[in-house]
């Protein structure tokens, strides 16, 4: 590798030297080996200029799903972290969304290894409990020492709160983080949106805000009990802002997250009983979407993500009722937040979040590795099915008006670019 990034805004808020400064950068062998004003290319150098050039560290998503192994058919590993590496994303967080899924040492070491000398870094979560059933904790120690950064039973909530207790006490001794995902199971029922006015408008069965909210209230009190790290993966509600908030305020090491979708979207754009907008956590209100909006600007939640979960059209194209939930986000991720938030606000909340899991965060600076992504923030464009990278085209964002192009990006010594 040996390219030249010509006239390159620079958005990177812990650098004051380089934020917003306009510069030339040279990478060669995967190193930044020079950034000036203007650098005249040396014999052999690929040049890259782009329409209003901006750059930054490589972004993070700390909840993707493929598809493999199990799923190839959504969504193979390969596919998905070109997908990513596309979409502007150097680092992600694989869900265990999988068939089997990964509940030993053995398929952290399979996942790792099939992700292996991609521009993409993929960090696995293990599960929680074995085969993801609630019962029995999953080897936790051993995932841990084989690469999983944490532990989740995807989208299936932790029903046993004892059991939450003891995995929040065992994983203290190697630093482990448990997820618990925000559903009281009970409350919610056999609901499938969020419930008010439009779920009543409808006829579908609807999950009262009462459902996630509760959940977390357990939580947290079993959290300052026990001490440890508890992420709580795509709150959706007002509420539930407010809550772990307050629970930050006390002391508690509590992280949570909210899908771009969730930002965007409302429940009122179900009327057209449109599977492709049916996602878990489900899609709320104006003013919760407001309130969630808020507690990413004060910190109160610790990061976006696309919440990427591609299915196959057999899984979509089916009654409201039965079909499954999910959309894909990682192309959008960038448009979308675009739409609601300034560029620096937007690349802030794209980059952070990888402390919490043990992975360190890119410098930008001369003599580090090259961890970029490449973007034009102003550029006005309409989401189109055609622009779909991942394998299954199930995304909430076709038709849509979206802020911002992502050009591409370089890490582990590879660029890849959309044009």
């Amino acid at each position: 590798m040996n390219i030249l990034l010509k006239s390159a805004t620079i958005i990177d808020k812990q650098n004051e030297s380089l934020h917003l400064k306009t510069r030339d950068i040279h990478i060669k062998n995967g190193v930044i080996t020079k950034i000036a004003a203007k650098i005249e290319p040396e014999s052999k150098t690929q040049v890259i200029k782009h329409k209003n050039l901006h750059v930054s560290i490589g972004w993070f998503d700390s909840s993707v799903s493929f598809g493999e192994p199990g799923y190839e058919e959504r969504e193979t590993i390969e596919n998905g972290l070109r997908t990513a590496a596309l979409s502007g994303f150097t680092d992600i967080i694989l869900n265990p969304n999988t068939h089997p899924c990964p509940d030993s040492s053995s398929d952290i070491v399979y996942l790792k290894s099939a992700a292996a000398k991609q521009l993409t870094n993929l960090y696995p979560l293990g599960t929680l409990t074995m085969k993801a059933d609630g019962n029995d904790l999953a080897e936790l120690f051993d995932m841990r020492n084989a690469g999983a950064v944490g532990f989740y039973d995807y989208k299936h909530p932790v029903t046993n709160a004892n059991l939450l207790k003891v995995a929040l006490q065992y994983v203290q001794n190697f630093n482990g983080l448990v997820y618990s995902f925000p559903l009281d199971t009970k409350i919610a029922g056999k609901g499938i949106v969020n419930e008010g006015e439009v779920s009543t408008k409808l006829g579908l069965k609807g999950i009262p805000t009462l459902a996630e909210e509760l959940q977390v209230v357990r939580d947290l009190f079993i959290l300052e009990y026990t001490g440890g790290k508890l992420h709580i993966p795509t709150i959706s509600t007002a509420n539930s802002v407010k809550l772990i908030s307050d629970a930050k305020k006390k002391g508690l090491n509590v992280s949570c997250s909210v899908a771009i979708h969730n930002l965007i979207y409302t429940d009122s754009i179900l009327e057209e009983f449109d599977a492709t907008y049916k996602v878990m956590p489900p899609l709320r209100t104006k003013s919760d979407a407001k309130a969630l909006i808020k507690g990413l600007k004060d910190g109160t939640i610790d990061f976006v993500t696309s919440d990427h979960t591609p299915m196959n059209i057999e899984e979509k194209r089916v009654e409201f009722d039965n079909a499954s939930y999910g959309t894909t986000g990682l192309e959008t991720a960038f448009g979308g937040l675009g739409q609601l938030l300034d560029i620096e606000t937007t690349i802030s909340l794209l980059t952070k979040g990888r402390e919490q899991y043990g992975i360190t965060t890119p410098i930008f600076k001369e003599g580090e590795p090259a961890c970029i992504t490449l973007f034009n923030p102003e550029d006005t464009n309409t989401f189109t099915k055609e622009r779909i990278e991942s394998t299954s085209k199930n995304s909430m964002f076709i038709g849509a008006e979206l802020q911002g192009k992502v050009y591409g990006s370089i890490n582990n010594g590879q660029y890849l670019t959309n044009n």
